[in-house]
């Protein structure tokens, strides 16, 4: 090897002309090939960093061995001054090509090459239609006028409603064009007066898309609708998800109609869920696996209280005991402590008060009534209140042996201890 002439370490090429040096390792050399198919030899690696050593600086062939990278640079500079397909001023500019020379070269290399397929996209056969399908600037639907609403024409007229311009005779803050009404631009108006007029009509146009926007709310949410289509909707739910519904309402103006309607469907869902929960856990408790031995356990407990009832009043009768009026005052609360202390000794011994807390065996005493009585009927409260929640309207049927007082206090305990709600 001559001391002039440089090989390629990976491929033995003659590399005097151009070459790349690796930096990183000692005597190392690569060709322009090698290089860049990212050749990796011994110690040496792609990532190393490198010298671009160029003997005769644009006498080296680039695409074709009769072009040299001089030449491409001139072609390159000379179609930008000159346009493409000015082959005649082109070929006059590198001084040593013909024009037919420069045509083929430029569209076999740049544009049928390794060039032009990277750099130009491949022509589309099909026709696309790039336009917005929907709600966008350039829809076609932008200019179709809104469906009409379903209205009687006494409606329209009670809401003041124009239903072929989608416009009420009072809009939502109908006096807004007042701020611009007395408006007027002038030759003669310095800044401070031009931009305060600008900030005048900005204010108008952001009260005019405040309008537009409660007005397209109020069309999407069917809030135009006819009243009694409302109230008909409203008798669909219960108490409980008509309050959820009118407390969240204000919100539905950041949701899609459809959204909001998952979404309030997905709350009652949610409460549903949790109500059988604990009606599950309350079998699971009694050692019940099965909903049909659930609810047969109901049915047996139910009637074998009413039995009990039956044959037995609680303690002496489910009525409270009078007293004689014309007994003294003394006489009448020595006798309701001695009965209040032997009621509590006789509801010691009754089944059922370890599952009562503090509060309900007070309650009991007071009414003189038994655990296994009360539980009865503070299962039937409980499971008819959980029915109507979820919508179901029940009357609750209570035992026809129970006491309209003993009622009212069972009910009011129930409220205050938070089993049910007030409403």
């Amino acid at each position: 090897m001559a001391a002039n002439e440089y090989h390629c370490n990976y491929c033995q090429a003659d590399c005097t002309l151009l070459r790349l040096k690796c930096a990183e390792c000692t005597d190392f050399d690569l060709c322009l090939q090698c290089f860049c198919c990212g050749a990796e030899m011994g110690e040496h690696k792609r990532g190393h960093k490198y010298q671009l050593i160029v003997k005769d600086c644009g006498t080296f062939p680039l695409f074709m061995e009769d072009w040299t990278a001089e030449e491409e640079t001139l072609l390159l500079d000379a179609i930008e001054q000159h346009g493409f397909g000015n082959w005649e001023d082109v070929a006059d500019h590198i001084g040593t090509k013909t024009a037919h020379e420069t045509a083929d070269h430029y569209n076999s290399c740049y544009v049928e090459g390794s060039v032009g397929k990277v750099t130009i996209e491949p022509f589309k056969n099909k026709i696309v239609d790039h336009t917005i399908s929907e709600g966008g600037l350039l829809s076609p639907t932008i200019l179709e006028p809104p469906p009409p609403l379903d209205m009687s024409a006494a409606e329209q007229t009670e809401l003041g409603y124009m239903p072929f311009r989608d416009d009420f005779e009072k809009e939502y803050d109908n006096d807004a064009e007042t701020l611009v009404s007395g408006l007027q631009f002038s030759h003669d108006d310095d800044d401070i007066e031009k931009d305060l007029k600008l900030a005048q009509i900005d204010m108008y146009l952001r009260r005019l898309q405040e309008r537009q926007h409660r007005k397209n709310v109020a069309r999407q949410h069917g809030l135009i609708a006819s009243k009694h289509k409302i109230i008909a909707l409203r008798r669909r739910y219960c108490k409980e998800d008509r309050d959820f519904r009118d407390a969240t309402r204000i919100f539905s103006r950041f949701k899609p109609p459809k959204d909001w309607e998952e979404f309030l469907n997905d709350h009652l869902r949610e409460r549903e869920v949790k109500t059988k929960i604990k009606e599950l856990m309350r079998y699971r408790k009694n050692g019940i696996t099965k909903l049909a031995a659930g609810q047969e356990f109901d049915e047996k407990r139910l009637r074998r209280e009413r039995r009990k009832e039956n044959k037995r009043k609680i303690l002496g009768g489910s009525t409270p005991r009078k007293t004689n009026v014309s007994m003294g005052k003394k006489n009448d609360n020595e006798k309701d402590t001695s009965l209040r202390s032997g009621i509590i000794d006789e509801l010691k011994s009754c089944r059922g008060l370890n599952v009562l807390s503090s509060r309900e065996v007070q309650l009991c005493s007071k009414m003189q009534m038994k655990p296994g009585f009360y539980t009865t009927i503070k299962t039937i409260i409980l499971k008819d209140h959980l029915l109507r929640r979820q919508g179901v309207q029940v009357k609750t049927r209570y035992p026809p042996n129970l006491d309209k007082t003993h009622r009212r206090l069972i009910v009011n305990f129930l409220k205050e201890s938070g089993w049910i709600s007030s409403s």
